[in-house]
Order: C-alpha cells, then structure tokens, then sequence
C-alpha cells in the first residue's frame, strides 16, 4: 500500500512539474506576443529598424529622441525563427542586433532618425562596433517601404562623398524580412542597469556623446 502510495506521489509530483513547464514556456510565449502588441501599427505612428552594434546602446540611444514613442531590442535581417540571445551569438543565425523604433512624423522624421543612426555608431567596421565582434553586431538598416530605401541610399552615398568617414561606409541597407523582440530581460536594458559595467563604460559615453550633438532632438522632462 506504501509503495502505491509513493508512486501515486510522484506521479502527481511529475505531473505538476509538467505543468510548472508548460506554463513557464506559455509565459514566455505571452510575455513576447505582449512585445508584439506593442508592435503594432498605430495609424499615427511610424517605424524604423536599425541595427548598429550592441542593442543595449541603440535602445538607450533613441529612448531618448523627442518624438519616439518605444523601442524595441530584437533580432532581424536573419533565417531562423523565434532565435534565442544565445542562439544569435552563436553567429550562425545570419541575425544582427538591431531595434524596432515607433515614432511620431510629426514630431521626429524618418531623415533625423537616420542621421542619429549614422553618428552615434562607426558604420566603416564590418561586423563589429568596439570590442563586440561578430556579425550580429553588423551595421544596417531595414527599410520597410520604397521612401525608406531611398533615404537610407541616399545618406549614406552622401557621407561617403563628403569624407565624413576615413573609411567607406559597410552598413547594409535592406528590406525589412523579420524581426524577433529579445527576451524581457534585454528590453530597457540601460536604464535599468546603468551601474552594470557595460552600461557604465560602453553605453553611458555613447548616450552621453547623444546628449551633447543632439541636445534639440532630446524628449524634454
């Protein structure tokens, strides 16, 4: 009878850490379709995907512009589905870092947007921004329309002319194929680790250097 009872014991035991995994894997699967919500188009609002390094530095970086309503770190521009963050660093996904900006028109444009793109990163470095080595860290940008990739063209044949670079710009302008928002953990990364070290000596001086060019785009308290 003791022995039945063990055994009916841990069938219940094995039955409720079935269920404990199900529900962590539906939570993650809720907690990304809440990211995808957030995804959605609203007729007011527009949208950009640039990738130029770390997603932690890109997020802090245009979190801060006037006119952009979110921003999300995600991973785009590759071939496998729903990657993980460690996938991705694997280098074998064909992923780059890269962010889903949501923003006004009528108060940021997509042309200013650009411009905060090219000068808060090296655009001349394939596959690689400071010490962040591989090609998730590649410099791109992922036109969603015509007008986009005109633009995206456009400014960037024009910085190669005008010397701004001592090199020749390698970012890859491409049209948008997919884009995965990064587990919870990623998202508003910076400002909720400021004092990690990272954020201390990598993206502090990027969102600091922002701060000073920039100072008319910036969101007013």
């Amino acid at each position: 009878m003791m022995k039945n009872k063990n055994n009916m014991s841990f069938i219940i035991f094995s039955s409720l850490l079935a269920m404990l995994g199900i529900s962590s894997c539906a939570e993650q699967k809720n907690q990304q379709s809440m990211i995808q919500e957030s995804v959605t188009y609203n007729s007011k609002l527009d949208t950009a995907i640039f990738a130029n390094g770390c997603f932690w530095c890109t997020e802090a970086v245009f979190q801060r512009v006037e006119g952009v309503v979110k921003v999300i770190s995600g991973y785009g521009g590759g071939h496998v589905l729903n990657p993980t963050y460690e996938q991705v660093c694997d280098k074998n996904t064909g992923h780059a870092e890269c962010c889903k900006i949501l923003f006004d028109p009528t108060k940021v444009t997509y042309d200013e947007l650009l411009e905060i793109f090219w000068k808060t990163h090296d655009p001349t470095t394939k596959d690689q921004q400071g010490n962040d080595k591989g090609p998730q860290y590649r410099s791109a940008v992922f036109y969603l329309n015509e007008q986009q990739k005109e633009k995206a063209n456009h400014y960037k044949v024009e910085l190669d002319k005008s010397g701004a670079f001592a090199k020749p710009i390698v970012t890859e302008i491409k049209a948008y194929t997919n884009f995965y928002p990064a587990e919870n953990y990623h998202q508003n990364y910076y400002n909720e680790n400021s004092d990690q070290m990272y954020c201390r000596f990598v993206v502090r001086p990027k969102v600091e250097k922002f701060e000073q060019v920039f100072k008319s785009k910036l969101k007013k308290n």
